[in-house]
């Protein structure tokens, strides 16, 4: 049987009826949560950020992890962020990057306009 490499992200494969499920191994961001980091827990832009139509949410933890939301699909996307000044960096866990703008308590990301949820 020759010996195939996955990639170093992919850890466990299940083999379950001849159907191959393989599992992500846990990332970098993923043990930010692991850690009870609470760097966050007093900044002002902790919460939830959510769309005029209310189909995008993200909530920022203050553990520097957030949990996005699309329409009825929780947990959609989920990753590690980090805030300078107004600005957002967002790193996925699935390697996808993006960022954002906080401007009179609205975010602006990724041609979205997000508001605080009171």
């Amino acid at each position: 049987m020759q010996d195939t490499k996955l990639p170093i992200y992919w850890k466990h494969a299940l083999v379950v009826a001849g159907i191959i499920t393989i599992m992500p191994a846990t990332t970098a961001a993923q043990t930010v949560t692991e850690t009870g980091d609470d760097t966050m827990a007093e900044h002002p832009y902790v919460g939830m950020w959510v769309t005029k139509d209310g189909q995008i949410r993200h909530e920022l933890l203050p553990n520097n992890r957030y949990d996005e939301a699309r329409g009825e699909r929780e947990s959609a996307y989920q990753g590690r962020y980090r805030v300078t000044d107004n600005y957002i960096e967002y790193w996925d866990d699935t390697g996808f990057t993006a960022d954002g703008e906080f401007i009179d308590d609205v975010l602006y990301h990724g041609g979205m306009v997000l508001y605080r949820q009171e």
